[in-house]
């Protein structure tokens, strides 16, 4: 495992999932002064509650920590620990249930990526994987994007996403990618069993190299005049195509 550099987390929802789930990441929260609502409040009394160093301070102090809208809270958290190839095979070796996987391949957006975790988080996929080079980090806009969802999946950046998305398929995991030329849609597509998702970029789309390591491409029927739909409003389109597919086989 490696670590990047110390990061902040905002908004009160993103902060409520950091206490809950990742508390030992936590260094200080500070909460704007004469914010006295009971959502922040009790936010507030929890954090001292568990120990943490609490703070209030200036509005102003938050508006210099942050670009966004921190809804009058902001945790300082320790450096971000990523998971890599070895996390992956432990997770897959205690899974009861078939794998379901999402791979972005070159999402360098850290609002794309955070939306992309909260959809997966919400699909119940059990790990996103990106690759180490030409990936957004999970910095604080990705957190509060992904609104908690960054706690709660495990985000596996790996050294050569070719390589692990050919470890995957020797694991009998199928892998589909999403590919606008691809000639069936994905209600024709089968997402069962154990599966990986494979999103590219918005306007590039998948890596020539990635494109050729899925065992199948698929497509989102497109009836209107745009040609493309933002990457994390497609992942959620495909992603929930899948649980629906899934829950019908259970």
């Amino acid at each position: 495992m490696t670590t990047n550099e110390q990061d902040t987390v905002f908004g009160i929802h993103a902060v409520e999932s950091l206490l809950q789930k990742d508390l030992e990441s936590i260094i200080a929260i500070k909460f704007a002064e004469g914010r006295d609502d009971k959502r922040l409040t009790r936010l507030r009394q929890n954090a001292e509650r568990s120990g943490l160093a609490v703070h209030r301070v200036p509005r102003k102090e938050l508006d210099t920590l942050v670009r966004g809208r921190h809804q009058g809270v902001v945790a300082l958290v320790r450096p971000e620990v990523t998971k890599d190839e070895g996390d992956l095979e432990g997770l897959l070796n205690t899974l009861n249930e078939p794998p379901f996987l999402l791979i972005l391949d070159a999402i360098t957006d850290p609002h794309n990526l955070g939306a992309c975790l909260r959809s997966a988080d919400a699909a119940g996929v059990h790990a996103v994987i990106v690759p180490k080079d030409k990936s957004a980090p999970l910095n604080a806009v990705a957190k509060n994007v992904a609104s908690g969802a960054a706690e709660h999946v495990p985000l596996i950046r790996v050294t050569n996403l070719a390589r692990t998305m050919k470890w995957l398929q020797e694991r009998s995991i199928w892998i589909t990618g999403a590919a606008g030329e691809a000639q069936q849609d994905i209600y024709q597509t089968d997402f069962t069993g154990a599966f990986a998702l494979v999103m590219g970029a918005e306007g590039s789309g998948l890596r020539r190299l990635t494109r050729e390591h899925c065992d199948q491409l698929t497509r989102i029927p497109m009836d209107g005049s745009v040609s493309s739909l933002n990457v994390s409003v497609a992942t959620g389109i495909c992603l929930f195509e899948a649980v629906r597919q899934r829950r019908s086989m259970a």
